[in-house]
């Protein structure tokens, strides 16, 4: 099974962190600039999601790509930050006070600290935010991390493509249905939140290709943030059999 081990601040793996490079640049911004201006609704004012577009740098939401579909950008244009939003504010390393965002005392000490930022980051959005909420459709919450964990720690060393997940866990989709629900989950739910972290990145044959053929492989973070022992593998195959028996979607 698999089992967390808490990273160091020089753990170099950590550079390929999209989640926890973003949380060190807000914070620096905000150490620096002291405040972020919000909108009525709470949301980062225009201004910062455009510098934040350029200085992430997020894998697949990158500043070009983001103004090819938008003019302007509000957060909700830019999904990587709006969870980011959610996640800093929830940990209490920001803050809101009145229409601006701030530090806290905790964010202040942690925004030079990348090994403390994930330790403390990728468990409360991995397991603890509800995935399925940000969806646009309804759909319902996968939340059995200790088999999709495992599973991948198997399957996604060489290489694993979401398509292929979708079959050992749940069997094939029914060929009549045009869009697969099933895969879009996983992928929105799973593999998306552990590549946003850096555990997974997600690897395509091109521009366009269908999200069931993206390929996801573990990252060198993966072995170093996960404690892996033998027996996990044949709980994992066990499990995935009696999900697909148990509890179809």
């Amino acid at each position: 099974m698999l089992q967390t081990i808490p990273l160091s601040n020089d753990e170099p793996a950590l550079k390929g962190a999209p989640m926890i490079c973003a949380a060190q640049k807000l914070l620096a911004f905000l150490a620096r600039h002291d405040t972020i201006g919000l909108t009525k609704g709470k949301a980062f004012q225009r201004r910062f999601v455009h510098w934040a577009a350029a200085e992430f740098a997020w894998p697949g939401w990158e500043e070009d790509k983001l103004f090819l579909v938008n003019k302007v950008l509000n957060e909700d244009d830019f999904p990587p930050l709006e969870a980011l939003h959610f996640v800093l504010l929830n940990l209490k390393l920001i803050r809101h006070e009145k229409l601006t965002c701030r530090l806290t005392k905790a964010g202040r000490a942690m925004a030079g600290s990348p090994g403390d930022l994930f330790n403390q980051i990728a468990p409360f959005y991995l397991f603890q935010v509800d995935h399925a909420a940000w969806s646009r459709l309804p759909q319902p919450r996968l939340d059995n991390w200790s088999l999709y964990l495992n599973l991948l720690h198997i399957e996604a060393d060489r290489g694993v493509t979401c398509g292929a997940l979708r079959e050992a866990l749940y069997g094939p989709p029914d060929p009549a249905d045009l869009y697969d629900r099933v895969a879009g989950m996983i992928r929105s739910q799973v593999l998306r939140p552990l590549c946003w972290v850096g555990l997974l990145e997600e690897n395509t044959t091109g521009e366009h290709a269908h999200f069931e053929d993206r390929r996801y492989v573990t990252t060198p973070l993966w072995s170093k943030a996960f404690e892996y022992t033998p027996a996990g593998a044949q709980v994992t195959i066990m499990a995935a059999h009696r999900l697909r028996r148990d509890h179809p979607v």
